[in-house]
């Protein structure tokens, strides 16, 4: 018993590996994430024609992490988005949905904050990836690799980091959620099925525990029949947001509807909801940051 090491030593030895992390992946893939392949038939396409879009790197804690970047080609400063992956990573559809924004007069930007642990792109295997990539992802790596990417933002010129939101789908509406109360400067947040009562790393706070500090307006676009994320859960959130003062928070949860329903890549989309949804996002968007 003499070589186990006391819980609090365990802990800062764990935090410094965190601290020493590098990226190991560096460069965006192209195309898909290997998990999702083949994508379906419906699968949405948005032209770059009119946008500066494209990877840029951007300077964090262990080197250079990859990142999808686009914005109107002319003009600008423009309000600023980050655009949070779900776990497959910053595959076609998240650079598809950063030229969505970008269309509308938005710098937006989708870092790759599974770069340290692997490429989450090339997993076939949903299990692996939750435990060799996403579960060996902690929520202050994430924040900080945020962080980092305003701070990129900021450095170009072109966006209006005065107006700050973010959105994210599944992992990336949690992690919407936890920036939402990390961030402060956050003016709006959309999340899309993320859940709300559930950490992926070991240790860390669930958007139920860290409600109460979340003061931006925050929109939750649900599916009633998400079978991984209980509509009481979502419900009780959502209820801590208001009953910390945060009344603009609205909820839409879209009955006999399923998890992933935005994501026009798989069978889980449903059209009608997803087009709600993202006119519901856009309009938020326009509400909050201008």
């Amino acid at each position: 018993m003499g070589n186990v090491l006391p819980p609090e030593l365990r802990s800062l030895l764990a935090q410094r590996n965190v601290d020493r992390r590098t990226f190991v992946v560096t460069t965006l893939g192209a195309g898909f994430a290997a998990a999702v392949l083949p994508v379906g038939a419906q699968t949405i396409t948005t032209p770059a024609d009119g946008l500066t879009a494209g990877e840029v790197k951007v300077p964090a804690k262990g080197g250079a992490m990859a990142a999808y970047r686009a914005m109107p080609a002319s003009g600008g400063p423009f309000p600023t988005i980050l655009v949070v992956s779900e776990i497959f990573g910053v595959h076609e559809h998240i650079r598809d949905v950063c030229r969505r924004f970008a269309k509308l007069g938005y710098y937006a930007i989708a870092p790759e904050l599974f770069a340290r642990q692997g490429d989450a792109g090339k997993y076939t295997d949903v299990q692996a990836l939750l435990k060799e990539v996403v579960a060996r992802t902690p929520d202050g790596e994430v924040m900080g690799d945020l962080d980092a990417a305003v701070a990129f933002a900021r450095s170009e010129g072109k966006a209006d980091v005065g107006r700050l939101g973010i959105t994210g789908f599944c992992w990336g509406g949690r992690i919407t959620l936890m920036y939402a109360a990390h961030n402060r400067d956050v003016d709006a947040a959309v999340a899309w099925y993320g859940p709300t009562a559930r950490a992926y790393y070991p240790n860390d706070r669930t958007p139920l525990d860290v409600a109460a500090q979340v003061r931006a307006p925050v929109l939750g676009l649900y599916g009633g029949a998400d079978a991984g994320i209980p509509n009481d859960t979502v419900e009780k959130f959502f209820a801590a947001l208001k009953a910390a003062g945060n009344a603009k928070s609205d909820l839409v949860i879209y009955p006999d509807t399923p998890h992933a329903f935005h994501a026009d890549y798989r069978p889980t989309y449903r059209k009608d909801k997803a087009e709600d949804g993202w006119k519901r996002a856009t309009a938020w968007f326009k509400q909050h940051l201008g």
